[in-house]
């Protein structure tokens, strides 16, 4: 295992492309690790390298969190902002490291999150867009105090699909319908497909974000 900026897994593609192979980045949900989404990697389309990261910051009992989320005594949530774009940014080299490592095509990277993984998928892009071309946000929403946002021009090569839980008492759907809205704000379209689950990912959501990142070029 090559040692970058994440600790990851890696699986490389099981078929040959034109050039470079693209390659997915698995960024997990807040109190778990790089194991969680790695079951994705069997299903997903076989021309993809697939890497599953840890998130830096280590939990007890278990689990790994990319920044800190405080509940105070009114049960309202906060998050360590400050914390959240030191992981965007960590991502973000942690992107070229892999690219450089594995000889991946740079200008073919997928972010793929879950909950806490998504917040800052939907962060890295739209901060660095240079540095990726499909997002996949799933049960997340977009945190706009960790958002360095850029022209409408640099966003023009950017593919989204976002996917959320009807029923979701974690994040609730209310927020993750902001997300298309404001995405095309910025010249991005966008829909958001809602699924009739709580915090998670319904088997029909699976089917429906690999069909759609099968068609991505």
């Amino acid at each position: 295992m090559p040692s970058l900026s994440l600790h990851h897994l890696s699986k490389a593609p099981t078929t040959k492309t034109d050039g470079k192979p693209p390659v997915i980045i698995l960024l997990h949900g807040y109190g778990s690790d790089e194991n969680d989404l790695f079951p994705f990697a069997e299903e997903l389309p076989e021309k993809y390298h697939i890497i599953s990261a840890r998130a830096p910051h280590a939990m007890q009992p278990y689990g790994n969190a990319w920044y800190d989320i405080y509940i105070d005594a009114a049960g309202v949530k906060a998050s360590d902002n400050e914390g959240a774009k030191a992981s965007r940014d960590l991502i973000a080299t942690f992107i070229d490291e892999v690219v450089k490592e594995y000889d991946l095509d740079p200008f073919n990277v997928t972010l793929l999150g879950f909950s806490q993984g998504t917040i800052l998928s939907y962060a890295v892009a739209l901060t660095y867009p240079e540095k990726v071309k499909n997002i996949i946000g799933l049960s997340g929403y977009i945190n706009e105090e960790i958002i360095d946002v850029k022209s409408a021009a640099a966003y023009k090569h950017l593919s989204f699909y976002n996917s959320h839980g009807s029923v979701d008492q974690v994040i609730p759907i209310d927020a993750a319908r902001k997300t298309p809205p404001f995405l095309k704000e910025l010249g991005i379209e966008s829909t958001l497909s809602e699924f009739p689950v709580g915090h998670g990912v319904h088997p029909t959501n699976f089917y429906e974000l690999r069909d759609w990142l099968a068609k991505q070029a």
